[in-house]
């Protein structure tokens, strides 16, 4: 055994010993705790996206999308409204509408803030170079991004779920 070769230099019961520790040492990282950096990275298929206007209820922007963060810092986020392609038909021209843009992440885990620094947008050309500032959590396989206005009011809420 190439082990106990290698730990030559002890008695063989401390090998014996020195061998039943190391083999009993994770090969991976599973259960090591994650960052949230690291759990970020992933893809998501959006689960629900609620506005929650200054004065009446919730309401339901009945979107569908996916969010994707990569392990180098960036992130692609698009979304539409879910009847948008019957709208389109029914309508008989070009329809638009909808969030799409892709750039680099920062993450604040103290303060649970996800920032998008935005590269490009065709959608939302006025968005580039700009960031979109996002408050997060997660619960399980459940991201919740939420924005907030100048006072801290939550105005918005996108939970995906990971893929």
């Amino acid at each position: 055994m190439k082990a106990v070769a290698m730990f030559s230099w002890f008695s063989p019961a401390c090998n014996s010993v020195l061998i039943f520790f190391i083999s009993a040492l994770p090969t991976t990282a599973a259960g090591q705790t994650q960052t949230d950096a690291e759990r970020f990275v992933g893809d998501y298929a959006l689960v629900s996206y609620v506005i929650f206007p200054e004065a009446g209820p919730a309401v339901d922007m009945e979107y569908v999308g996916r969010l994707s963060y990569d392990g180098a810092g960036n992130m692609t986020g698009l979304g539409m409204p879910s009847g948008l392609p019957e709208r389109e038909r029914e309508v008989g021209s070009t329809l638009t509408g909808g969030f799409a843009y892709w750039g680099k992440v920062t993450i604040d885990d103290e303060r649970k803030i996800v920032t998008h620094h935005v590269e490009g947008s065709p959608l939302m050309p006025s968005w580039v170079g700009g960031d979109n500032v996002r408050f997060y959590e997660f619960e399980g396989d459940l991201l919740r991004l939420s924005l907030k206005n100048n006072e801290g009011r939550t105005t918005a809420t996108l939970t995906w779920q990971r893929l």
